[in-house]
């Protein structure tokens, strides 16, 4: 029996199943804080839609719905009064539509709490506990992250090209511009210098026009510097010293800045081994840290990749660093774990890695200081926190709660946003996936 489709599915069994764990501990993240700071929390459900199951502990009620693309939890009271108006209570309905929203939601907010509740409103909280309650979630997602990134790299051995020796791992039969690496050789593609010069997997370089080599790192800014110049290189094979002269030629090539920038820079076609080993926790920090810059990056170029996942969706070519639903990076997570080759261990480091990434964008993505978004409340709180501080210098009287509801507007214009950019990604993930190969 062919078992790639039973690992394709495993893959993405598991990405689901991780996803899912992912976002009810990220809500576990709001709903723990805001029990201990004594505020109602009457539903705690993973996923949207119909309800599939449901139990009811206490004054909360916990279950599962049909959609699992998400979760919430209901904090009693997010949504102070208007002002002057007595708790618990809402104002009558104006005309206009936004003032209309914000009654709305008001209304709804308030129509199932009673005179003992009141004390209890997430509203009353001070703003520091409100940003706790609001900042737990995503900075759970940025904890599994990091554990992730942890175990996996010091528990699972891994190649590191900081590690690289400088001993060759292959040679390169033809040289293929970087646009269009991954397809085979042609006649019409040049062979390589490292071909010409005889050099074969295994040979250790020990010199490049008579530098002493130390490390790959130095070998390649000397390769790349060398254009289409003679290269005299010394090395080791068999234990035993040989040397052989091959002008190295140039080809287009990612800058080491910048792998989105090409440049035309001097070529050998040789690859370096880089011995597998675990990682101590230094360096999952300095990865973590690596990659929430990227993250941040990628979260900034968004729109502009959304565009390109829009154009993808009626058949233009998809590029890899475009984002993806959660549709899409199951299917990754198949072609992870069905790859022709890989080992378990091979499997479970690239579904942990991709496991990792996620949890590191919906935690950074829900900072953003935007309704519905996590971070728009937290941005709230701390408005509130600095306008009362601003109010005890100047000796006046501490102002009321910020009221997140005049945002409203906002919130559903972001929300319709997301929306659209799911329906987007899934559809394009259907028609037009992001492929390993």
């Amino acid at each position: 029996m062919n078992a790639t489709p039973w690992l394709y599915a495993l893959g993405v069994v598991v990405l689901v199943v991780g996803i899912a764990v992912s976002i009810a501990l990220h809500e576990l993240g709001h709903m723990v804080p805001a029990k201990l700071f004594g505020t109602k929390v009457t539903q705690y459900f993973i996923g949207f839609g119909r309800t599939l199951w449901s139990t009811r502990k206490g004054e909360t009620e916990y279950g599962v719905k049909a959609v699992p693309l998400g979760g919430y939890v209901k904090i009693v009271g997010m949504l102070p009064p208007n002002k002057g108006d007595d708790p618990g209570t809402v104002r009558k309905s104006n005309t206009g539509m936004f003032t209309q929203l914000a009654f709305d939601a008001r209304s709804a907010e308030y129509e199932h709490v009673t005179p003992e509740d009141e004390p209890r409103l997430f509203y009353r909280l001070p703003w520091w506990k409100k940003a706790i309650v609001m900042a737990g979630g995503p900075v759970v997602n940025l904890v599994i992250a990091f554990i992730l990134f942890a175990a996996l790299f010091m528990t699972i051995p891994s190649q590191n090209v900081e590690n690289a020796t400088t001993t060759v791992e292959t040679v390169s039969d033809c040289a293929i511009p970087a646009a269009e690496a991954g397809r085979k050789c042609t006649a019409a593609d040049p062979v390589t210098p490292a071909k010409q010069a005889g050099l074969t997997p295994g040979d250790t370089i020990t010199s490049f026009n008579g530098t002493p080599i130390s490390s790959w790192d130095q070998l390649t800014d000397l390769i790349r510097a060398n254009g289409d110049s003679p290269a005299t290189i010394e090395y080791v094979r068999d234990g035993a010293e040989q040397q052989v002269t091959v002008n190295t030629s140039v080809q287009p090539r990612p800058t080491k800045t910048d792998p989105d920038k090409v440049e035309r820079v001097g070529f050998l076609g040789v690859s370096p081994y880089v011995p597998a080993q675990r990682e101590d926790l230094g360096f999952a920090v300095a990865t973590m840290g690596d990659m929430t810059v990227s993250t941040v990056k990628a979260i900034g170029s968004l729109p502009e990749k959304m565009v390109e996942v829009t154009k993808a969706a009626f058949g233009a070519e998809r590029g890899q660093d475009t984002p993806m639903s959660p549709v899409g990076a199951s299917r990754v997570a198949g072609e992870l774990t069905s790859a022709e080759g890989a080992t378990w261990s091979d499997r479970v480091f690239s579904v942990g890695l991709l496991l990792a990434g996620l949890n590191l964008f919906l935690g950074l993505f829900n900072l953003i200081p935007l309704l519905p978004l996590d971070g728009g409340h937290i941005a709230g709180a701390l408005w509130e926190g600095l306008r009362n501080a601003i109010a005890r210098l100047r000796r006046r009287p501490i102002p009321g709660p910020v009221d997140v509801a005049k945002m409203l507007p906002v919130a559903y214009a972001v929300g319709a946003v997301l929306l659209v950019m799911g329906i987007i990604l899934v559809y394009t993930d259907i028609v037009n996936p992001v492929r390993l190969t």
